[in-house]
Order: C-alpha cells, then structure tokens, then sequence
C-alpha cells in the first residue's frame, strides 16, 4: 500500500502535456496557453493625455498663466507641436503632441475663451501623461505557458496585437460509473438502489479543472459488460471508474483493468477517505491511457479527484505547478488519528487575528 505523496508521485509521472491548437481570442476562454505569449508592441504604444485637458510645456504653467490655444487633439488623431506659451486641447488617450510634456486638466483652467486658457495652477513634467510603454514594453511576458486564459488575460493579448493564441487540447476523459445499485436521476428506485451521482459531480469537476470529460453511463457488475465498455473509452487520454474498486465479490474493475492489459502502477492508497484506489496506464497503437479506478463512496470519489485526478490534467495542460497551493491553519478541536495514514477532513476556514483556523464541516464519514 502507497503513501499518498508516493501514489500522486507515480500518476503525474504519466501525464504529458496535450498538443496545441490555435484558436480565435473569443473561443479561448478559461483554456490554458501552450506557451509563452509576448507583447508584440508596447502599451501604450505612444504617449498618451491620462486625463481630459490641455498639453502643455511644464515649464510654461503656474496659477493665471495664460497660454495660447493652438488646436485640438482626439482620440485617434496626431495634433502639431506645441511651443513655448502654447497649449492644445486634448482628449483622454489621444496622443501626446511634439514640445508637449504634461496635461493640464480642464478643471484646473478657466475653460478656454478667445482662443487662450488660463491656468489656475503649475503642473510638473510627466504629469498626467501615460507615457509609451508604461504598462508593457514591447517583448515583455503577457501570458505564460500554463496559464488559465481569463477575461483580464484575453483582454491584453488583444491589447497588444494578438487576434488568436496557441492553447492546449482540453484532455479527453471519460467517466464510467459501475454497480447495480445505480439508477440515474428521474429513474425510479427498485429495492436496495441508490440515484448514480458521482458521474455528473465528476463530470462538473472535470470540466472545471479543463477536461473534456463525457458521461458514458453506468455499468453493470458484470465482467464481460464492464470490460466491453471500457474497450469503448480507450481513445480518450484517461478513463476515471467510480465504485467496483475495493475487494467485494462485485468489485470487478482491477479485474477488468486486467483483462485490458493495463500496466498497474499501483491498488491502495494510505489515506482516509479514498484508500481503495487503483491506478495504471494502457498502450495500444501508439496512445496511452490513463485509468483511474476509483472509490464509489461520494466523498471518496471526490477527495480522490481533487487529490490525484486534477494534477494529471493540471499536468496535461502544462500548468508548472500541478499540486494546489498549501496553507498552514490551526484546527478548532483534537483530532484523532491512526498513525502512518493521511487523513483528510472537509473544512471551512476562518481568518482570526492569529491566522487560519480550521473547523470541521460536520461527520466526516465516508
């Protein structure tokens, strides 16, 4: 039997990262970069007025200044150079005009009359004014490989130039959920059965983490049929089973994997929930699945998905790091528990003037 460390160890070992696909910015939503994304202009690609007002030389402003009004600049439009005792009226983002070197709001002038404005105050060089390059110089990171492509992330590949990015192939997972005491929802329940949920939580999850999971149903406790519609799912890159996978006379999924020809790195895990978790790699023409033979217990089947499923795809979809980010908390109440076995309990945390506490969601059976 595994240590939980060593087993997630031995699973990532198999994950290897999808090949990449060009899509359009507007079909890239909460995929992940298949590589590094740089700026190929800078933002702002010029200086630019911060604020409404007047372009002005710094050196030429102070309260009652009066300085000639030489034209008007917009967003979008190339204003002509400003001189000494000059001033041009400027939009926000428009570009700065030549001898201009700060911006002068429209709040602080008396509105422009005659042809002249007067200032009610100095401003300094740079004042106002976005200069090119402030945000992004050309060449710099935008997005890295890895990384989930967000609204905010879209929004600045098409800031600096880019109409569609390179991601990765959403891993292709099937879920197959086994045993006769399954009935699907809407169904009616005969003695002794239970409505099939874990297929629509794993499915959720899945696509969540980036997958491109499907449903194929529920199998039987039946050899030849279990073994057949696991033939079916071979061409996805990992299968993830649920119930069938502990040593009960209808457990018959590492029996099946067996029948498959699957390479088992390893059945059982030291940890509670999730102990009864079996897992290998299958080869045929070329293509390699992963198969996930997981607890039927819902809480079981969930912390196994969270613990193990996701840094495979994590992995497949070439994040850098795989593994969630781990915090330190300290636990309302004792806790009891056998050495040697990780346990891991639901939780909600709280923030406190000494840091994280953790407490309990409730009975943690499963």
């Amino acid at each position: 039997m595994l240590a939980m460390n060593e087993a997630a160890a031995r699973i990532l070992a198999t994950a290897a990262p999808t090949p990449p696909e060009t899509l359009p910015l507007h079909d890239a939503l909460d995929r992940f970069a298949a590589t590094d994304v740089h700026a190929s202009v800078a933002v702002p690609p010029w200086d630019n007025s911060a604020m409404d007002g007047y372009a002005v030389r710094a050196v030429d402003t102070g309260p009652g200044a009066s300085l000639a009004l030489t034209g008007v600049v917009g967003a979008g439009s190339v204003g002509g150079p400003v001189g000494p005792g000059e001033a041009v009226a400027i939009m926000t983002g428009a570009p700065m005009p030549p001898g201009a070197d700060a911006v002068v709001i429209v709040e602080d002038t008396d509105g422009a009359t005659e042809g002249r404005v007067t200032l009610t105050t100095a401003v300094s060089p740079d004042e106002n004014v976005r200069r090119e390059g402030g945000d992004l110089a050309h060449g710099d990171l935008v997005v890295a490989a890895g990384q989930r492509l967000t609204p905010a992330r879209l929004g600045l590949l098409a800031a600096v130039g880019h109409a569609d990015v390179q991601v990765r192939v959403r891993p292709r997972v099937a879920v197959l959920a086994t045993g006769d005491e399954i009935v699907r929802p809407g169904q009616p329940l005969g003695p002794g059965q239970i409505h099939s949920s874990n297929p629509y939580a794993l499915v959720g999850l899945l696509r969540t983490l980036g997958a491109d999971a499907t449903d194929l149903g529920d199998a039987p406790d039946d050899l030849e049929g279990l073994v057949a519609l696991l033939q079916t799912a071979l061409h996805h890159d990992a299968v993830v089973t649920t119930g069938g996978v502990s040593v009960g006379r209808f457990d018959l999924v590492k029996e099946a994997f067996a029948r498959l020809g699957v390479d088992m790195a390893f059945w059982k895990v030291r940890m509670k929930p999730g102990k009864p978790l079996a897992f290998g790699t299958l080869r045929r023409g070329g293509h390699t699945t992963a198969l996930f033979g997981l607890p039927g217990n819902p809480v079981s089947c969930m912390v196994n998905t969270h613990v193990f499923v996701a840094p495979w795809i994590r992995a497949c979809l070439g994040m850098a790091t795989p593994f969630p980010a781990r915090v330190r908390a300290r636990m309302a109440g004792d806790l009891h528990e056998r050495p040697g076995r990780a346990k891991l309990l639901r939780v909600t945390l709280e923030s406190t003037p000494d840091g994280l506490l953790a407490r309990s969601t409730g009975p943690q059976g499963s």
